[in-house]
C-alpha cells in the first residue's frame, strides 16, 4: 500500500467518524440530544485524535 492510499483510507475513516457523530445526534428529542451529544462529541474527538496521530506517522514515511 502506498502512502497516498493509506492517507486516503485515513480520510475515509475521518468521514466515517463525522457520520457516526451525525447519526448519533440527528433527529433526537431535545432531552435525548442532551444525553447523547456529550458522548458522541467525546467519541468523535477521540477518533479524530487517533487519526491525527496516524496521519503524522505517515508523513515521515512519505
Amino acid at each position: 500500500m502506498t502512502s497516498d492510499e493509506a492517507y486516503e483510507l485515513l480520510l475515509i475513516e475521518e468521514a466515517d467518524a463525522w457520520f457516526e457523530y451525525l447519526e448519533a445526534t440527528r433527529g433526537q428529542s431535545e432531552v435525548r440530544y442532551r444525553e447523547v451529544e456529550p458522548w458522541a462529541w467525546a467519541r468523535l474527538r477521540q477518533r479524530l485524535r487517533a487519526l491525527k496521530t496516524r496521519r503524522a506517522k505517515l508523513r515521515p514515511a512519505a
